[in-house]
């Protein structure tokens, strides 16, 4: 290799036909610290048009190659892909905590630089789980911890989202973050998304902050409360409906309380633990006039049925939009037992 590079007449920044990459962006990619070292010294410039070796090899993890790259002293460390991407940016998505230390050390490095989707090195990082790199880069006083992407997700939405507890618990444990910032499409919080994935720690991790929003509504009416029983998630639902301030009752769009929802979806175990609640309105009609009785019967959940009707408060003969009954829909749809329970109540 030595011989080659040796040659005056040798083209280092031949391309190949395929990739139309130059021997020094294979060698910085592919991590071959000997290569690299001999290449940049006959390079005049190390910054090519597009992606410049410095990001390949922060995106691969290759330490050693990128501590070579960034003692030229004309290495763009800021250098952006086709993609909108630094190198920074690259390395923090991937994990490559070693990289990230190298390149967050340099006084010229761009942070808090947006890719085309928005997307900061902190987004990529909290998104993918690597709790050690949040951590690196929020130990920086200047990385913007609130920083949105083009669809309004900042950092912690990401977090909250994929369930990764370790990195949620770094960002909550800061006083400047927005713990009930929302999305732009859905409109729903971290608490929302994290009760919708049924992420109990990450959950646990958010109520615990006194300025938490427990019933903030996204878009379409929704509360974390309503999302998780949708979903059935039993354990997150436990831990939302121990709190005092959560409204149990709250309505959606469509007027559907979180009772008739979990009755809709036939989760019975949810069904048990809101009607453990003194205060659940187990009439609660929706915008088309029917219960989570009604919803229960229509669908043939027979143990939700036996739930509901076990309770002295429920109507039994109550009537939805069209004039119908409980009883109408499951003998319309020829469930026997519900039918037989709903008649056994005197109906």
């Amino acid at each position: 290799m030595r011989l080659l590079i040796d040659r005056p007449d040798i083209n280092i920044n031949a391309k190949d036909d395929e990739y139309g990459q130059i021997p020094l962006l294979w060698a910085a990619e592919n991590g071959h610290e000997t290569v690299v070292r001999l290449l940049i010294k006959r390079h005049d410039d190390i910054n090519h048009v597009g992606r410049i070796p410095l990001s390949w090899a922060a995106e691969n993890g290759h330490e050693t190659v990128v501590r070579l790259l960034i003692e030229r002293g004309d290495v763009d460390i800021n250098a952006r892909d086709h993609g909108g991407r630094t190198p920074l940016s690259c390395a923090a998505e991937n994990g490559h905590q070693t990289v990230v230390r190298l390149l967050i050390g340099r006084g010229d490095v761009d942070i808090n630089a947006k890719d085309h989707g928005g997307r900061t090195p902190l987004s990529w990082s909290a998104e993918k789980g690597h709790d050690d790199v949040v951590r690196l880069l929020t130990q920086r006083g200047d990385a913007e911890i609130n920083a949105k992407d083009n669809d309004g997700w900042a950092p912690l939405l990401w977090a909250a989202e994929k369930g990764h507890e370790a990195v949620a618990r770094l960002l909550i444990s800061r006083d400047d973050v927005e713990i009930n910032a929302k999305d732009s499409r859905y409109g729903q919080t971290p608490l929302s998304w994290a009760a919708e994935k049924g992420h109990e720690d990450v959950v646990r991790l958010l109520i615990q902050r006194d300025d938490v929003n427990i019933n903030a509504k996204d878009n379409i009416g929704w509360t974390p409360l309503s999302r998780a029983v949708a979903n059935g998630r039993e354990a997150v639902v436990r831990l939302l409906i121990k709190r005092d301030d959560v409204d149990i009752d709250a309505k959606n769009y469509r007027g559907r309380t979180p009772l008739v929802w979990a009755a809709i979806n036939g989760h019975e175990a949810v069904v048990r633990l809101l009607l453990a609640r003194d205060d659940v309105n187990i009439n609660a009609k929706d915008d088309d006039g029917r219960t989570p009785l009604f919803w229960a019967a229509k669908n043939g959940w027979e143990a939700i049925v036996r739930l509901l009707i076990e309770r002295d408060d429920v109507d039994i003969n109550i009537m939805d939009g069209d004039g119908r009954t409980p009883l109408s829909w499951a003998a319309q749809r020829g469930y026997e037992t519900v039918a037989h329970l709903l008649m056994e109540q005197g109906v």
